[in-house]
């Protein structure tokens, strides 16, 4: 009762919350299921039919109907009639010209966009660009790529003047993208307990860096690590480069916990709002339950324009984007997400799991055991010594690292968690505790 008491207090709160929130919408609104199904078939009645259409000069065409065919069921399905038309979305649609072919559902990724650069990521209307990619390795790619060439073309720098500065814990997408583009990581230490960065010690690094030659910072900042959840500061980087002088592009890594953390953190000012802020990344495919392959990249105007591949004459408009062709139904596949929940049901889905976090949380501290936990997001990351090994391989907990070294086990609380599978956990754990 006790329980159900607090939840009934905190979701109180959160409506207070989701309320000023979503008066501030412009563009994320809820659409009915008709709705839904007639605006994904307007969109793909305005791109080329490859069944019906004269179309000789495209390297493409629907999938094979010999494998993907064309059932009744798929009327009823928009996403999966996407699927089978087989849109392609290369380019970046928020600039220029976009291949005509696929002008009706390009026009629903940029509703996306809007949705997310304005609505949550307080972007101004029309100033942004980006793109739905393959997933948050290639938007954080992207991002350093960009910055690189930028500097390169706007600074007339050379690459040993660029370095990458991240945390420890940052996404191995980053040191990923420094191997690629042959550029320097500083890699910044952060404390073991409460995963924030060690602001000495990154002074201590930034200075040694501008000494040996470094002038171009290109930085990248947490909002959700991989296995802590922990979100970085954005102000210490900043404080610390501005000091020296130096020259930077600031990158938000939100692949994780950019469709939480803005909707937990009602004072987050981890977004456009803050002008030094540049580009961030979202992943798809974690919470919102899009198809594996589904991020998305998010920059300022005056930017994207830095990676573009002159080459690609034969392509109506501008190649912006690392992997060329993408699947258009990914793009559907986030629309449909976005407009079938709406703002308030999103704000209502992450309160949940919120709750659902703060229940595991007050269980681990009631057993003494160590944990880390950021306050607005969903994984609760416990001290590998009070978890057992078999204990962790039957509830699929994911180690920090897969040897004897191991010290973190991370706990997810996704959609499908619920509370009577915490229970269970907790009581195993209990008797590993007391035994």
């Amino acid at each position: 009762m006790r329980i159900i008491t607090n939840n009934y207090h905190v979701l109180n709160k959160l409506v207070t919350v989701v309320l000023a929130k979503i008066l501030g919408m412009i563009y994320w609104k809820k659409l009915s299921k008709e709705a839904r199904k007639r605006k994904v078939q307007e969109a793909l009645h305005d791109n080329v039919n490859f069944a019906k259409d004269t179309s000789l000069g495209y390297p493409a065409s629907k999938l094979d109907e010999k494998v993907f065919y064309d059932a009744d069921f798929l009327k009823e399905a928009p996403v999966l009639q996407t699927f089978v038309s087989n849109p392609n979305h290369i380019g970046c649609h928020t600039l220029g010209d976009s291949e005509s072919a696929f002008k009706g559902t390009h026009e629903l990724e940029k509703e996306v966009l809007n949705v997310l650069a304005v609505d949550v990521f307080k972007a101004k209307p029309n100033e942004f660009d980006g793109y739905i990619s393959p997933g948050g390795t290639e938007a954080n790619i992207q991002a350093i790529w960009m910055y690189r060439n930028y500097f390169m073309y706007n600074k007339g720098a050379i690459l040993d003047e660029i370095v990458i500065v991240a945390s420890e814990d940052t996404h191995y997408s980053i040191p990923k993208g420094a191997n690629l583009l042959q550029l320097d990581w500083l890699k910044i230490p952060v404390s073991f307990e409460n995963r924030v960065i060690d602001k000495i010690a990154l002074e201590e690094i930034i200075a040694k860096a501008k000494n040996n030659g470094k002038k171009y910072f290109i930085v990248v900042s947490n909002m959700g690590t991989t296995m802590f959840g922990s979100v970085d500061n954005p102000e210490d980087y900043i404080t610390v480069l501005e000091k020296y002088n130096l020259d930077f592009k600031l990158h938000i890594d939100g692949a994780y916990g950019g469709f939480v953390y803005p909707f937990s953190n009602e004072n987050s000012t981890i977004n456009f709002s803050n002008p030094k802020i540049s580009s961030i990344t979202i992943d798809a495919h974690k919470m919102l339950q899009a198809p594996y392959g589904t991020g998305i990249f998010i920059c300022r105007k005056g930017l994207i324009e830095n990676v573009l591949t002159k080459e690609a004459q034969y392509v109506e408009g501008m190649d912006l984007t690392l992997c060329g062709s993408r699947s258009g139904a990914n793009a559907i596949a986030v629309w449909m997400i976005l407009v079938t929940y709406g703002p308030h049901k999103w704000f209502e889905k992450v309160s949940v799991l919120q709750m659902r976090t703060q229940y595991l949380c007050k269980e681990l501290d009631q057993l003494g055991i160590k944990y880390f936990r950021e306050p607005f997001m969903n994984i609760v990351t416990i001290h590998g010594e009070f978890v057992p090994k078999e204990l962790a391989e039957k509830y699929h907990l994911v180690p920090e690292t897969h040897n004897y070294e191991n010290k973190w086990y991370k706990i997810v609380l996704m959609n499908h968690v619920e509370v009577q599978h915490l229970s269970i956990f907790i009581d195993e754990l209990k008797s590993f505790v007391y035994a």
